[in-house]
Formats: structure tokens, sequence, C-alpha cells
């Protein structure tokens, strides 16, 4: 169900506006909206305009809070503003110290990796790096060349120069090393290392001794450093750790004022001579239940004055521009029900909630489809578990389609596949038939399958009638495909279906002109009658013969789409049988037939009927009730209730 709504405007002095936030309404759930958008009757408003004192210390805080080690489980202390505040000054200043040095060892951390990773591929050279570096006459570079051109060079380019190449390191892609070569060489060799894709690496004059020392060096360095920048983050964590508790209750604190200041921005001012004759206004929505209690709650606190939709004072009435927000109320038993609506989209608020009829058909449509007593108690009682200690919404929903498939499971007699193990208090889907006028043998599931959906198609007519009643929709109540014209048409086809199958005669010429002509013509005219009604002075828009064609093909599409929905019913008893065959497979594969059959060829079939069968199941029945049903009667325009903040 929807939780009925009521519009607050709550007024009071300006100052005082964060003691009514923390006194009462941090006890209630309302969902604020903009002042300035509703009250547009009222004048001489304008906007509460303040800047967060405390966003930055938030952001402070929060930086601590996210370094701690499950923060969410210590209670907050309840502390002044003041205190709080002071709180993350002395947090900061002594953490100070520490991030410094942290910062100072991460650069060096980062220069001595850099570095490593530079000498590295030259490590295993046994000669003074600095003299290297110092050579006047011999020109050298360091660098590495592609393996596939280093073939090249060294098989048809390297004994005709006057260079030595020294290998120093190598892996599946590159070789490393060094390249000697007489200073009055230097750009021919150059040249022909170049066209060889020969990249120079750039050796810095900072390293001391050989190439192998220098590394091992570095990598002494670096591991003292990584052990320093370790010891680092323990002596923070450490710290941050004593004082988690004063972390977290100066969060608690603030962020509570921060909220504050953001409820400003929706808030608005009256203007007045003084500071004292300035007052704040506050509109938003709170349930009735919530709004009355508020409002006792308030009685006897002058500074704070509360109009509930606006019934008080004409001056202070909300302009209500924009629907109440919708906030679903409904029993644990149907409460999983409610993520298939808002995936399709939450109801307005004078729409009817569909949960409880979600939970009630998606549930028995699966059963239908899935019926075996032993994987429907698999599927109820894993998805209890997981509802249960995981709060999975989605197991919930699996928990609750299961105790259907037991209940199927017991009318069709069949349990884990096996079905000469119960007997079947209704039928056995695979072999009961039964004869249908003009067309001949059919599974009896089938046609129970279309019978079951011919209701629901009315059912589902009747509550786009109420929807339309309760929107004053005066088209979709009376000449709509899912009007009452709609509802007398189909439900004449129903009866009519019934009588036939039944061996009954049909009524006469002018009950069936009544029965099925009048309502065609009253879907067939539907704009001009809705016009005519609402007493509008042009009955058509465009012309009459385009009104005519119109209309003609979507007559046509009104019926095919009234045959087709119908049959897309089929597919329960479709999915009755195939569970059955599959199952009867499954038994096939494990020998059931010879009395001695393999039990885990049963177990590993039933787990993946299970599974598979299930899954595709569970889609095809939402298919049905996003297509079929909600397509008829719900909207799901409405818009989520939001509380600026969780009641405590």
């Amino acid at each position: 169900m929807i939780e009925k709504m009521k519009f607050l405007s709550i007024t009071g002095p300006k100052a005082d506006i964060d003691r009514v936030v923390n006194t009462y309404l941090s006890k209630y759930e309302i969902h604020l909206e903009s002042a300035l958008s509703e009250l547009t009757t009222v004048e001489n408003l304008s906007p509460f305009i303040e800047i967060n004192p405390y966003k930055e210390a938030l952001n402070t805080v929060n930086g601590f809070y996210e370094e701690l080690n499950s923060p969410e489980q210590i209670t907050p202390s309840q502390i002044g503003i003041e205190e709080a505040l002071a709180i993350v000054r002395r947090i900061q200043s002594e953490c100070r110290e520490l991030t410094d040095k942290r910062s100072d060892l991460e650069h060096t951390l980062a220069s001595l990796d850099e570095s490593l990773r530079v000498i590295r591929p030259f490590r295993n050279i046994n000669y003074n790096l600095s003299s290297i570096l110092k050579f006047k006459f011999i020109h050298y570079r360091f660098g590495r060349i592609e393996k596939e051109y280093y073939q090249k060079f060294e098989k048809y380019i390297y004994d005709n120069l006057d260079t030595i190449f020294i290998k120093c390191d190598e892996d599946d892609q590159y070789i490393w090393g060094i390249y000697f070569v007489p200073e009055h060489e230097a750009q021919k060799v150059k040249a022909a290392y170049s066209s060889m894709h020969f990249e120079r690496i750039y050796i810095p004059d900072t390293y001391e001794g050989t190439a192998k020392s220098a590394y091992e060096q570095l990598t002494v360095k670096r591991d003292e450093t990584a052990r320093a920048l370790k010891e680092a983050d323990r002596q923070k964590t450490e710290y941050l750790f004593k004082n988690s508790q004063d972390i977290v209750s100066a969060r608690n604190a603030i962020t509570q004022l921060s909220g504050n200041f953001d409820i400003r921005k929706l808030a608005a001012c009256t203007k007045g001579s003084g500071e004292k004759d300035v007052f704040y206004i506050l509109c938003g929505w709170m349930t009735e239940k919530d709004a009355h209690s508020f409002q006792s709650d308030i009685k006897n606190d002058t500074n704070i004055f509360c109009i509930i939709d606006g019934e008080d004072d004409e001056h202070l009435k909300p302009g209500l521009h924009q629907q109440p927000p919708t906030k679903l109320k409904n029993p644990k038993l149907f409460k999983p029900f409610e993520m298939y609506v808002k995936m399709y989209g939450l109801p307005a608020y004078n729409e009817m909630d569909p949960t409880w009829f979600v939970a009630i058909t998606y549930s028995f449509i699966f059963g239908a489809m899935f019926g075996d007593v032993g994987q429907g108690l698999l599927l109820f009682i894993g998805g209890f578990l997981l509802y249960k200690f995981k709060n999975i919404t989605l197991a919930g929903i699996i928990s609750c389609a299961g105790v259907f498939s037991t209940f199927f499971g017991f009318m069709f007699g069949s349990f884990f596949g096996f079905e000469d193990v119960l007997p079947a208090i209704w039928l056995r889907p695979m072999n009961n038939m039964m004869t249908v006028p003009f067309i001949g043998k059919l599974n009896t599931v089938f046609i129970i399958a279309i019978g079951f959906g011919m209701c629901i198609i009315l059912l589902c007519m009747i509550f786009n009638i109420i929807n339309a009643w309760r929107a004053g929709d005066v088209e979709h109540m009376w000449f709509d495909t899912n009007s009452v014209a709609g509802l007398v048409f189909y439900g004449s086809a129903a009866v009519s279906i019934a009588l036939i199958l039944t061996g009954h005669t049909l009524p006469g010429g002018i009950v069936m002109f009544i029965m099925f002509g009048i309502p065609l013509l009253l879907i067939f005219f539907k704009e001009p009658l809705t016009n005519l009604v609402k007493k509008k002075s042009q009955l058509i828009s465009g012309s009459k013969g385009m009104f005519v064609v119109q209309g003609f093909f979507e007559m046509f599409e009104v019926l095919l789409s009234y045959f087709s929905n119908t049959l897309s019913f089929v597919r329960i008893g479709a999915f009755a049988v195939s569970h059955a065959a599959m199952m009867e497979v499954v038994l096939m594969l494990a020998g059931a037939e010879s009395g001695s059959p393999n039990w885990i060829v049963i177990v590993l079939g039933n787990l993946f009927v299970c599974g598979m069968e299930g899954l595709i199941v569970g889609i095809q029945v939402l298919r049905l009730e996003y297509y079929e049903m909600f397509s008829r009667f719900y909207k799901g325009t409405g818009r989520k209730f939001e509380p600026f903040r969780p009641a405590k």
C-alpha cells in the first residue's frame, strides 16, 4: 500500500532553524521541497542563503573516518559542535607530522623505485659507472633493442662497424646493453643503431661504484624506506584507533549541523526590518501518522508554527506543483516484491500499489510452471536462509515462489521428477488431455492457463478503471481498451468461450451486438466521446477521413492485442509440461526405469533443472507481469519519498 502523505509548512524565527531541525525534525522522516517553488502565492520570500561553515571540517573528519577499521560499529557520543570542531583541529594538527613524514617517505620510495628501474638492466656491469659517464674520447650509449632487430644487427651490421656492444640483460622482447664507439665514428654508428630501433636510456650521474654495487645499495635503501613507510602507516593507524571514539563522535555532530545547512538550500525567508523579524519557512511531506505526531510534539513550543495541508491559513497554502512522493508500506511477506515494482517504476501517489498483486500472481504462476515438491522445498529453504541472514531481496522472492512450487508439486504428484512417489491430487501435466470444440484434443493445462490468463486480464482492466477513476481520467475509465468498454467486450468474449467449451448455446443476436458491438463502437469513438464528456468544442482533431482510417487500424490492433495477450498465458501450461518432460529425461539418463537409478545423475540433473529452468521461469513470469498485466493498468510515474535524514 501507499502511505498517505500530508504537506507541511513549518515556520519560525530564522535563528531557530537548527534547534527545530535537531529537536523535532530529526525524530521524523520528512521529504523536503523547495519552499520558494511550493509557496508561489506568498509574496516577498527570499532564499535562505548562508555558506556552510562546517563543510571543510566535515571533509577532514570524513578522511579520518574512512581510515578507521569498521567505524560503523562504534557508537558515537553526544557532543556539542564546539567540542567536535576542537577534536577535528587537534587530530588534524597531531596527524600533520605523521602525514608529512609519510609523504616524504612516499616521495623517496618513488624516487628509489625509478632509480632501480633504470639501473636494474645494467646491474651486471662490473665497472665503475661514474667513470663510464665521464668518458671523453669514447662515445657510449646505454639503451635497449628488440631481439628481432638485434639479431639482424648482429648478423648484417655489427662486424662492419667500429663499435663494441656489451649485452647486460634480456627478457622475452628486449636486450639491454651499452655500446662504445670512437668519438670520430659516433654519428655514423649512432645512425646504424637508430636504424635498428635502439632506444636510449639516460643514466643520471648519481650512482656510486659499479652498477652491481649501486643496485645493491639502492635495493637496501629502498627496503629501508619501505619499512619506514610501513611503520609510519602503523603509527598513524594506531593513533587514529586510539582516537576512534572522538572521530566518530565529532563526525556525527558535524554531519548533523552540516545537514542542517543543506536544508537551508530548500528553505525560504520572509523579509523583515531586523534579524529578529525574519522567519524561515520549510515545506515538505510527511506520512499522515508522522505529521500529526509532529504537530502534537510542537504544540507547546511558541517558536515554531506548522500548517498541515495549508488548511489553517490561506496565505501559506502550498502550491502543490508536484505530486506527493510515494512511500510504500507492505507486510514483510510482500516486501521483497517491491523490487519488481520499483524496477518498472514507483506508483504515483493516487495510483494503486500493485505489490500485493505481484506477490500473489508471481508466486502462483511460478509455482504452476515449476511444480515439484522436492525442488520447491529447496527453493523455499535456500531462499529463506539467504533472505534472513544475507538480506538478499531476490532470495525472499524465490522463497515465496518455492512455497507455490511445492504446492503445485503435490497437485501434479512430482517429487524431484519422480511421479510414482506421490499421487497427483489434481492432474499430471503431460498426460491429461481434454477435447476442445472445433480444435480437437489439447493438453488440459493449456486450456486452464488460457482461462486463468483471461481472468487476470479482466482483473487488470478493473484495476485500470479504479486508477482512472482516482485520477479523474474519463477516457481510460470508459472508452479505452482496458476501460469499462474493454471490460464488457473482453468479458463477453470470455463468457462466450466458456459457453462453447461447456456445450451451452450462445445468446441471441441482439445480446451479442450489445456485448460486442457497442463496446467496440465506444472504443472506436473514444476521442470524440471523451471530448464530449469534457465539453470541449472540437470533438475530433484533424479530418474525419483520417479519423476513420486511424480508428480502423487501431481497432485491428486492439483485437489483435486481445488475442495475442490471451495466448501469451499458454506459456504457463507449456512450462508446466516442459518441466515434467525435462525431469523425465533426467530420470531416463539416470536409468530409473531399470529400478536402480544412478543417484549422482539424478542429483546433478535436479540441480541443473532447478537452476536453469528456475531462472528461465522466473524471467518468463516477470515478462507476464510487466507486459500482460502492468501494461493494462499501471503507469509507475511516482517519485520516491526521500527523507533528508533517516528518523532516529
